[in-house]
């Protein structure tokens, strides 16, 4: 694990002061590398039946949609407002650095669909936490929010259900 967090780069005070980016460009650039944390992930839900796995805007879309096609499962797409052209559901939240708004298809997952959420990664848990609303709101079962990265000492964790969080690597 620890080569594999090597390969993400920390860029300091980005998008503002006080903020320590991880920047997963340089991990998803390495084939072997980005091949490795994608395979580590997707063993964890092999043989779970996984109907759906629900990426988040924007970098959620690249491990939702790898990881779906790893499972044999559909890809849900949550993003920001404005860019679903039929009717949506939406919810407002918190993030570290502001507040937004996240947007799906509401056809997008059917009552009873397993799902899992993938993102990049887990910080304060506001944005994924609007998320599992999402989903839940549509009648599906969320199995787990799974993460490339966590930030341990924002307790994003506490924030989204219990015993249903995963993330591959994290940074304290």
């Amino acid at each position: 694990m620890e080569e594999l967090k090597s390969m993400i780069r920390s860029i300091p005070n980005f998008p503002k002061e006080g903020i320590d980016f991880k920047d997963i460009t340089t991990l998803l650039s390495d084939s072997r590398s980005f091949h490795r944390m994608i395979d580590l992930i997707a063993h964890r839900y092999f043989g779970q039946k996984i109907d759906q796995v629900v990426g988040v805007e924007a970098r959620g879309f690249i491990l939702g949609s790898v990881l779906a096609y790893k499972l044999g499962a559909g890809v849900t797409l949550v993003r920001k407002p404005g860019k679903l052209p039929f009717r949506i559901k939406s919810k407002d939240y918190a993030l570290e650095y502001g507040t937004d708004s996240l947007e799906i298809h509401e056809d997008a997952l059917k009552p009873g669909d397993r799902v899992i959420i993938a993102d990049d990664l887990l910080a304060t848990g506001g944005t994924v936490s609007a998320v599992v609303d999402l989903v839940e709101s549509l009648g599906a079962e969320v199995v787990e929010c799974a993460f490339m990265t966590e930030l341990t000492f924002l307790n994003g964790r506490q924030r989204l259900p219990k015993d249903k969080v995963y993330s591959l690597l994290q940074f304290d």
